[in-house]
């Protein structure tokens, strides 16, 4: 599912509710995820699971065509650790 499929199912299931509206919120609560994580805070949502933020410290690599070592930096990148119900929810299925 992509964004603007989230929001087509939101406005149908709240026909309530303007279309871009709910576009501004979705987009509004994936804004405020990529804020917190960019800050170094873990974003929790109970039942769904958790974001946060993992540091990969510099290292050696090796291109893997020539072989070469290549100095690789240090990054963050995200991580999401899905919640109990979703685990369930997906095993039970």
């Amino acid at each position: 599912m992509i964004k603007s499929e989230l929001v087509q199912k939101l406005a149908e299931e709240n026909p309530h509710l303007f279309q871009r509206d709910i576009e501004n919120i979705v987009n509004a609560i994936l804004d405020e995820i990529g804020d917190a994580m960019a800050r170094g805070d873990r974003v929790e949502l109970r039942g769904f699971g958790a974001f946060s933020v993992k540091n990969r410290p510099a290292r050696v690599g090796r291109n893997p065509r020539t072989g070469e070592q290549v100095e690789v930096d240090e990054k963050y990148v995200p991580q999401f650790k899905a919640g109990k119900e979703i685990r369930e929810r997906l095993n039970n299925a």
